[in-house]
């Protein structure tokens, strides 16, 4: 069967790997990651499956790659703790909150996160926080450690929050935001 184009395509956007990348994003955040093949995501783009091919050569391994560049790339703002002082907690904590809101929005590619091999994806985010330690005083290879002790946390936060226990073993409700918020002072008052 020929795909005919709709009338909408010449106003549609041409196909990118950003394009594809936000459209395979939007089927994993509303269908579930099992949802993701290469035929539904043509029909979301309203182009052939094989076309995806020509921007993703390595296919659906390289969407997952994609997927997970998407999302867990989050660099921390290393110009938030240029004036040093003590601040760098306030820039961790500011990127830690964001990084957690931007994996429990694409909960569906947190387990790509936690179990592909795609270094590059979270390189860039750890020397980021290695920057805002160092610059914030911190000496290297502490700084080095606790990047990524952090990135560890808020990832193993989030994938604990998305697996949903509602009790903390004592039979109390948990409150994620202050589990999470009381963890990462622990986590950062441990840095010195």
């Amino acid at each position: 069967m020929v795909r005919q184009p709709s009338i909408n395509a010449q106003h549609r956007a041409p196909l990118s790997i950003e394009r594809i990348i936000e459209a395979a994003l939007q089927i994993v955040d509303g269908q579930g990651l099992g949802r993701l093949t290469m035929r539904r995501l043509g029909d979301a783009l309203e182009v052939e499956a094989m076309a995806i091919y020509h921007h993703l050569p390595r296919g659906k391994e390289q969407l997952l790659d994609g997927l997970v560049a998407h999302v867990a790339s989050a660099p921390a703002d290393a110009s938030a703790d240029a004036s040093g002082g003590g601040r760098w907690q306030d820039a961790l904590r500011a990127w830690a909150g964001g990084y957690r809101g931007r994996l429990l929005t694409h909960a569906g590619v947190l387990p790509l996160v936690v179990t592909r091999r795609n270094p590059a994806a979270l390189t860039t985010t750890v020397a980021s926080l290695r920057e805002v330690l160092r610059l914030g005083g911190v000496a290297e290879d502490t700084a080095a450690v606790a990047a990524h002790t952090l990135l560890g946390y808020v990832i193993g936060h989030a994938a604990l929050e998305v697996r949903g226990t509602a009790e903390d073993g004592a039979d109390r409700t948990v409150d994620w935001d202050a589990r999470f918020t009381a963890g990462l002072d622990v986590v950062l008052a441990g840095v010195r």
